[in-house]
């Protein structure tokens, strides 16, 4: 199964040609628009009727002959999910290290069993299937949502290759934007640490409050002229608005939520 992403190099064109030579073993689901990997992860899994479903990303970065290996190990040890985890990226330096700092945020925060190296080739059972789609998130972490089912997971390291062609469109503000949507989903991280904060201050403001009563009785003024007040001003006035990004973040994916939109829409199917 190939889903067509609203691409514009050329790949729809070349798909409807592997589709013309191998007719009955090949389905081609073309979307209106560019959706997103995940909204083209999902309606894949929508259309797979197997007992079990590999995803693997056409760029060729991940060795299709770990597949025998996944599946192997599904028949023989019974394992519902099998990850490849990328021990080591023949790729630049600095989207190595964006990958693990990002990764390892959410192995601390929301999943501890989450490979550091992190995964998108990924083996599933019918089973965890089933549960996936029942899932309806809006902004949906994948990864985290296949770890959360608790099944049984075996995980092979393999190094993964350079891209020969063409470039990621996986951008650093759409990790970004992955990255939020895994901690907000799953940890409720951001919140504690805004109440901590709070009381944080809070407790702060009360004893300097008593420091500078005290001070004014017995004569001893504290400062003179209004520096320490702005500072106080703009460090918790930042704290306020820090405070309220991350609501309006979990605001912003309720509204999200609610719209019920469709995560994607298909433009025709290649049976």
């Amino acid at each position: 199964i190939f889903i067509d992403d609203g691409s514009h190099d050329g790949s729809f064109k070349e798909l409807l040609e592997i589709k013309e030579e191998n007719s009955e073993m090949i389905k081609l689901i073309k979307f209106t628009r560019n959706f997103g990997q995940l909204p083209a992860i999902y309606a894949g899994y929508s259309a797979a009727n197997g007992d079990i479903i590999v995803s693997i990303s056409a760029d060729l970065q991940d060795p299709p002959e770990l597949i025998n290996q996944m599946i192997n190990s599904y028949l023989n040890q019974r394992y519902e999910i099998v990850i490849c985890s990328r021990q080591s990226r023949d790729e630049k330096y600095f989207r190595q290290k964006t990958s693990y700092f990002f990764y390892n945020i959410i192995k601390r925060l929301s999943f501890k069993n989450m490979p550091s190296g992190g995964f998108d080739f990924v083996l599933i059972s019918k089973k965890v299937k089933n549960v996936l789609l029942k899932m309806e998130d809006t902004n949906p972490f994948w990864q985290g949502q296949i770890l959360w089912t608790g099944y049984k997971i075996k995980i092979i390291p393999y190094n993964r290759k350079k891209r020969e062609i063409g470039t990621s469109k996986w951008t650093f503000s759409k990790k970004i934007k992955y990255l939020i949507d895994g901690v907000l989903s799953y940890s409720y991280f951001p919140l504690r640490l805004m109440s901590l904060l709070g009381l944080l201050f809070f407790t702060l403001g009360i004893r300097y409050s008593l420091y500078i009563v005290f001070a004014y009785f017995v004569g001893d003024v504290p400062f003179k002229g209004w520096a320490p007040i702005v500072i106080l001003i703009l460090v918790l006035s930042g704290i306020q608005m820090l405070m309220l990004g991350i609501i309006g973040e979990y605001l912003w994916r309720t509204l999200d939520q609610v719209r019920n939109r469709p995560p994607y829409v298909i433009e025709k199917i290649y049976d």
